[in-house]
């Protein structure tokens, strides 16, 4: 007999004479109640077994984690909470289950001890209704991309450029450790690796992205990438998915204008297929804010802040106009921030970010014409040879979400910053060739998948927003 989702069990219009129910059992009361999970739905139904007709054995053998299969009536439930529960005829036990030492016990464990159990930390309410957000962000991503006629363009992983000039990327190579070629000034001596050149795993698809930009005119690329940066924090991943749009004809204000209407579809659309699951870690959020200080506690629910996002239109600030409003806002004057802001220039951090948008503003905010020192080479230097046409889109809770910029689409202009910065044009030819070739006016941004999906589901650390997490000593799974 061909088993039923959860979901759809919940979800019927009408009780059923036989049915058949597959996944793992959530609790086990009295002998009796079977609290049943299939991963389709944050909810369980409940199954009633016929314990006087069901062998002791089986029983037994029903612990928290283990697989089972249920055969019986859907009937209306007569306890509170769910519509519909089965009365079970059948009982049948699908896999071994260890009761002792399965980690998943129905109790609260803190979200350290389901790291470090990450290849069950699933099978909890938390991780999976995360996972289900997760997966429909993904959907909604490509939905509107593709609604919009954008083409998928899948980068290279394995790359010899590095996009963000920052120098922390993870090599690649086939060449022995021991007794590594090396050259006469007893440098490494790539040309007999793999490649024959030094490669690194990516940390971005945007410079591959502009060449196909240059030909299909908008695409977009959606995957893996990977920074060797040696941080800890609640808010870095050396291995996590990029969204990077780019379009050609596109001017800093288009630009914009695409990455609001992005997030608002992606946010609603998800918020539309995911009531159930949102509104559960809206519950886990409040739970586990009661501990917190009055002080760090967030000023809105998890599902207000989603719908903030939506019914705001996000406030357009140059960095210059940011700075004087920083400079002069009381935390700044009173020494609040960790990083006091004095001058024009200043790399904003998450606090002031925040600031602008929570206090200041009080919606999503699009800083725009950064300081060129501070931002990547490939950015369109502004007539007053300072700024660049730069923006970043700051939300409430997290801060940078998205950055972004119009392309420096001038051969000269963008030699000379290549020049400046030290950045070889030999291994970048390729790129400067689309600006030898047909070069227009073009835009695009990069946003974080983990920290879209961190906001989404009110999450605090984004390794709890990932199947797997890679971080600094840890790569385990």
């Amino acid at each position: 007999m061909r088993h039923t989702k959860v979901k759809d069990l919940l979800n019927s219009t009408t009780t059923l004479h036989e049915v058949n129910a597959k996944g793992w059992v959530r609790t086990f009361r009295n002998n009796q109640f079977i609290a049943l999970n299939d991963g389709s739905t944050i909810n369980n139904i409940q199954c009633v077994v016929d314990f006087e007709n069901t062998p002791d054995e089986t029983l037994k053998r029903v612990t928290t984690g283990a697989a089972v299969s249920v055969t019986g009536t859907l009937v209306e439930s007569k306890g509170a909470g769910q519509k519909f529960e089965i009365q079970v005829s059948k009982l049948e036990i699908l896999g071994d289950s260890d009761a002792e030492k399965f980690p998943m016990q129905p109790k609260k464990h803190s979200l350290e001890f389901l790291r470090e159990n990450a290849h069950l930390r699933v099978r909890t309410n938390a991780f999976g209704a995360i996972m289900r957000v997760r997966s429909v962000l993904s959907f909604a991503v490509h939905n509107y991309f593709q609604q919009k006629g954008f083409v998928y363009v899948n980068t290279p992983i394995i790359t010899g450029s590095d996009a963000e000039g920052a120098g922390e990327m993870f090599k690649v190579t086939a060449l022995p450790f021991d007794n590594t070629p090396r050259t006469e000034d007893g440098k490494v001596n790539y040309k007999e690796d793999f490649f024959g050149k030094e490669t690194n795993l990516t940390v971005s698809g945007q410079l591959e992205g502009e060449t196909f930009a240059m030909a299909l005119g908008q695409i977009y690329t959606f995957g893996p990438t990977f920074r060797a940066e040696n941080s800890n924090t609640s808010r870095h991943l050396a291995e996590f998915w990029m969204i990077e749009p780019e379009v050609a004809f596109n001017d800093l204000n288009d630009n914009m204008d695409l990455a609001e209407d992005f997030i608002q579809y992606v946010i609603k659309y998800t918020m539309e297929k995911c009531q159930d699951d949102l509104k559960f870690l809206e519950g886990r959020l409040l739970e586990e804010e009661k501990s917190k200080p009055q002080a760090e506690r967030s000023e809105m629910p998890l599902l207000e802040k989603l719908s903030f996002v939506l019914e705001n239109n996000f406030k357009r600030v140059s960095y210059t106009e940011a700075i004087d409003i920083l400079r002069d806002c009381t935390p700044n004057k009173k020494k609040k921030f960790n990083y006091i802001i004095n001058e024009w220039g200043a790399d904003l951090q998450s606090e002031h970010e925040r600031y602008l948008v929570e206090k200041h503003f009080k919606c999503p905010v699009i800083l725009f014409d950064y300081p060129a020192n501070i931002k990547a080479f490939y950015m369109r230097l502004n007539e007053d040879g300072k700024t660049v046409r730069a923006m970043d889109i700051l939300f409430p809770g997290i801060g940078e979400i998205v950055g972004g910029s119009q392309r420096e689409e001038r051969f000269d202009v963008l030699v000379e910053k290549m020049k400046a910065l030290g950045i070889d044009e030999e291994e970048l030819w390729w790129y400067l060739d689309t600006r030898r070739f047909g070069s227009a006016v073009h835009s695009g941004f990069g946003l974080g998948f983990e920290r879209l999906v961190l906001f989404v589901t009110g999450m605090t650390n984004i390794r709890d927003v990932i199947p797997f997490p890679r971080t600094p000593g840890s790569a385990e799974f």
